[in-house]
């Protein structure tokens, strides 16, 4: 049993152009809203699937009129946009795929991969990482002196020799969907942003004492998002390329 929250309420401030208001997740690449193709790829279907919005969230519950929808009515960062969705998913007992609507290069067999290594690995918690020889400002996975998985940094509030840590955060997270709901009480905003981050949640349940695990893949591409105009075109290149 599988369900998926995607994150798409954001504006993209740094997106905005002339003329054009939408919220990020709706700017087209090749003719498709970039969550057009994240909803296209994920493993689960439109009744398993719950959508955050937030900004101009009418352009999106117009185009995906089919999909359940949770508004996070404040922008207080990611753990805030999963506690919005918390209550689309009711009693719900299983795992929650979490991934971002603005990353439209993740190919489906990423996403197959990480549901797979969840359930092998028996874990709580599976946090997706990746490699790429772009310069994202992804956060770093920590591992310990045994090799496994610490916790995540975020890019902002990492040391000089955290960004060296090539293994990147990809946003993307396979959880148990009850021990999360109890572990994102303790996320805090005591960081750069003031902001409740998600990358705080593994590391919440590890100090619970659950198995947290890590999905390690050469994402390249992949782990591309779009934030900015110039994003916006390499992703379509990529994109084209890829077709």
């Amino acid at each position: 049993m599988l369900k998926t929250i995607v994150l798409a309420a954001g504006k993209g401030t740094r997106l905005a152009q002339e003329g054009i208001d939408l919220p990020k997740a709706m700017r087209l690449a090749l003719g498709k809203p970039l969550l057009g193709h994240v909803l296209d790829a994920l493993p689960t279907g439109k009744d398993d699937t719950v959508i955050v919005v937030g900004y101009k969230k009418e352009y999106i519950t117009a185009a995906y009129p089919d999909y359940t929808f949770a508004e996070q009515r404040e922008q207080l960062g990611t753990g805030h946009a999963v506690m919005s969705a918390v209550p689309a998913l009711g009693d719900y007992d299983g795992d929650v795929m979490i991934c971002c609507g603005d990353m439209p290069l993740v190919k489906k067999e990423t996403y197959a991969a990480l549901a797979e290594a969840h359930a092998r690995s028996g874990a709580v918690c599976t946090v997706l990482s990746g490699r790429s020889d772009e310069p994202l400002p992804f956060g770093r996975v920590l591992r310990d002196e045994n090799g496994d998985f610490e916790r995540i940094v975020e890019d902002r509030d990492c040391t000089p020799e955290q960004k060296k840590i090539c293994e990147l955060n990809a946003g993307i997270y396979m959880v148990d969907f009850k021990k999360m709901v109890s572990a994102l009480s303790e996320l805090k905003t005591d960081n750069a942003q003031g902001e409740y981050y998600l990358t705080d949640l593994p590391r919440i349940l590890k100090d619970r004492g659950e198995k947290v695990a890590v999905c390690v893949r050469d994402m390249g591409d992949e782990l591309i998002g779009v934030n900015t105009p110039a994003q916006l075109e390499q992703v379509e290149r990529i994109l084209k390329n890829n077709r």
